[in-house]
């Protein structure tokens, strides 16, 4: 009954044709009783057929209801029935609910001032009002019509939640694009990270060994095998970011740097030529990984810029120090100019360095302050808190 119910509910005529049979069936049962059998019968047949679009056509199907309920009062006048009373006529009934229920109060109300009128014109016309009393005609409509308010809250109610349900439908497509837009920007920043590092540190060292590859073989062969080695993690960097984007991230999954991972990078920035003071104090491996990832970056895009543009003999000081609630990540480079007559001296980029320091500090909920310090040398500082946001 239940799968019979919903299939009826998308087939409002079908619906509609049943409760018109049924009426029409229980109408034609007092056939027997009537003196006038075949302007019985007719107005059984014609009296509930137009419910059979009274969802569809709601206030004309409403008049031609009344319009048959009047007729059917005038003929039984003329021809002196006394007995004109229908069962079909029960649908008034339902035309005051369909009314109220699917179009609105006020032409419910119309509708029944109209049904007033034809109770008034059977009880004048044939002395007798139809269903067998005003007060059970009365308590019909009554009925109808509470039922009526009581279906068009739960359809407004119904409307309402499939029109929050839209709305949570859109909030979450675009909960999903932003996601995609947001991971696009981490993938972007991750791999300019790990890529322009390599790349520059590759480009400076293939710069040297060109030039002392006759007057200084050694010097060539060194700066060689410094290139073999940074490809050579450059690419192991560029897996493990791919597996952690392909993957859903943990905190657990994320890089370790901690103070042995930018010792590391610092020793291979000695090898690239650029000199580095290294000061680490305080407990580094122990913290968050997003902001340990974040030092290691902070550290990585200072030394890489400082190789790309600090000039000759460039040096730089790298300075990270956990404090109570946050780490201080401070690079000081010596902010020098290009050598003469040495066009790999400087390395042009992109822009992106300071924008994806600043992204990356700004989802830590850190600061960031990068410029040129009075005595000429170019500073890079950070501040970031020990405990993130999601934390």
């Amino acid at each position: 009954m239940r799968r019979f119910s919903l299939w009826l509910r998308g087939r409002p005529i079908v619906a509609d044709s049943i409760l018109a049979g049924l009426l029409l069936f229980l109408d034609a049962l007092g056939v027997g009783d009537e003196s006038n059998k075949v302007v019985y019968l007719i107005f059984s047949v014609i009296l509930p057929l137009p419910l059979i679009l009274r969802r569809v056509y709601p206030r004309a199907v409403a008049a031609a209801m009344l319009v048959l309920s009047l007729v059917n009062t005038l003929i039984g006048y003329l021809i002196d029935v006394q007995a004109a009373d229908h069962v079909a006529l029960i649908g008034l009934g339902v035309m005051l609910y369909t009314l109220v229920a699917y179009v609105g109060r006020r032409d419910g109300l119309v509708f029944l001032a109209f049904l007033a009128l034809d109770l008034v014109l059977s009880v004048v016309l044939l002395d007798q009002p139809r269903g067998g009393d005003l007060a059970m005609s009365a308590l019909i409509y009554a009925l109808c019509w509470t039922l009526a308010e009581f279906n068009g809250a739960r359809h407004a109610y119904d409307a309402e939640v499939a029109a929050r349900l839209a709305v949570a439908d859109y909030d979450k497509e675009r909960r999903a694009h932003d996601a995609v837009a947001a991971e696009r920007t981490r993938i972007a920043r991750e791999l300019h990270d790990v890529v322009a590092h390599a790349v520059s540190v590759i480009i400076v060292q293939a710069d040297g060994a060109k030039y002392a590859l006759r007057q200084d073989p050694d010097t060539a062969e060194r700066a060689l095998a410094t290139i073999a080695g940074t490809g050579r993690d450059a690419l192991r960097e560029l897996r493990r970011t791919v597996t952690l984007l392909r993957t859903e991230h943990a905190p657990e999954l994320l890089p370790q740097h901690g103070s042995a991972g930018i010792a590391k990078l610092a020793q291979m920035m000695r090898e690239a030529g650029l000199a580095v003071d290294l000061e680490l104090t305080g407990e580094l491996d122990d913290i968050a990984p997003e902001v340990s990832l974040g030092v290691h970056r902070i550290v990585q895009e200072s030394l890489t810029n400082t190789l790309r543009h600090a000039g000759a003999e460039p040096k730089a000081v790298v300075r990270v120090h956990r404090r109570e609630d946050d780490i201080l990540v401070e690079v000081v480079d010596s902010g020098g100019v290009p050598a003469q007559g040495n066009p790999g001296a400087e390395i042009p980029g992109a822009g992106m360095g300071l924008v994806g320091m600043r992204e990356r500090v700004a989802v830590l909920g850190g600061t960031l302050h990068a410029g040129r310090l009075d005595d000429g040398r170019w500073q890079v500082r950070a501040d970031l808190p020990l405990r993130t946001e999601a934390e």
